[in-house]
């Protein structure tokens, strides 16, 4: 149940906030004007830090493949160190930040950001989820019982 509903909160607050921006704002506008943190509000049509731009077809086909893999992990749960709270956890933050992304590249052909961050590049609440999941992807498995150091010592 915990993947669905991390799943539920994340789709559901990233498409109510890109929402009230893109109602609320005008494309380029900055809340303040100036400062560390800023709401500005952008269109992107490419991925993380501005790559591949303008590839809509790829981008969205690499969305549903992600998307697929994760709803497999969730559904099969084949990968021991997932089965815990904070794996199904980190599963449903990930399909939610995926699906956010996808929604948008689908149905406005570009993401909606808004959060704006010193010298990082603009981002929304899916962005947010997926790296929190993929950090905690990653710390789950390097502290999991199945890892193992194939090093030669």
């Amino acid at each position: 149940m915990l993947p669905y509903a991390a799943f539920t909160a994340v789709l559901t607050v990233d498409q109510l906030t890109k929402h009230l921006v893109r109602s609320g704002m005008t494309l380029g506008e900055s809340i303040p004007a100036e400062g560390f943190f800023r709401l500005v509000y952008v269109h992107n049509t490419g991925a993380a830090f501005g790559i591949f731009q303008d590839a809509r077809p790829l981008l969205i086909t690499i969305g549903i493949a992600a998307f697929a893999v994760i709803v497999w992990l969730i559904i099969s749960r084949r990968i021991a160190f997932l089965n815990s709270l904070w794996g199904r956890l980190t599963l449903g933050l990930i399909a939610g930040g995926i699906m956010g992304n996808l929604i948008d590249r689908i149905y406005y052909g570009y993401v909606t950001d808004f959060l704006s961050a010193g010298i990082w590049p603009n981002f929304n609440i899916a962005d947010s989820a997926l790296v929190v999941g993929m950090t905690a992807l990653a710390v789950l498995y390097l502290r999991s019982e199945n890892h193992t150091d194939n090093r030669d010592d």
